[in-house]
């Protein structure tokens, strides 16, 4: 089995979807103009991860009610500095940041809607993957 995605059900799915791709270097690979609004981002691995949309017959989370750590999206960076005050500038929210010992740097934000967005500057990288 491979992962494929991770589905979100949205207030804002086209403005969501278009602000991961201007400020978080996600890529639409498939996107709708009629309702649900279903938007598929990849990020830079070209690996489809996240969907975004408005169903109706769903509830929609507000995201922003809850605590970042019983839901967030995770995002290797190499300067989270640097995508934090980008993302701060771009209307994200500052929750908290956190160095640990290990040499980590670790922040929590939220996007504009609400969503919890985490940086990950690892001290020891968790994947093989090159940023």
């Amino acid at each position: 089995m491979i992962f494929e995605h991770f589905a979100l059900n949205v207030e804002k799915p086209i403005e969501a979807a278009n602000w991961y791709v201007k400020n978080l270097e996600m890529k639409i690979v498939k996107g709708s103009t009629q309702s649900p609004f279903a938007h598929f981002l990849a990020d830079k691995t070209g690996r489809l991860a996240i969907e975004i949309y408005k169903n109706e017959s769903a509830q929609i989370i507000d995201f922003s009610s809850k605590h970042p750590l019983e839901f967030h999206f995770a995002f290797m960076v190499k300067n989270a500095e640097e995508i934090k005050n980008k993302l701060l500038s771009a209307g994200a929210k500052f929750v908290e940041e956190l160095k640990p010992e290990d040499g980590s740097h670790l922040v929590m934000l939220r996007d504009p809607f609400g969503v919890p967005l985490q940086l990950c500057q690892r001290g020891v990288p968790m994947m093989d993957i090159e940023l």
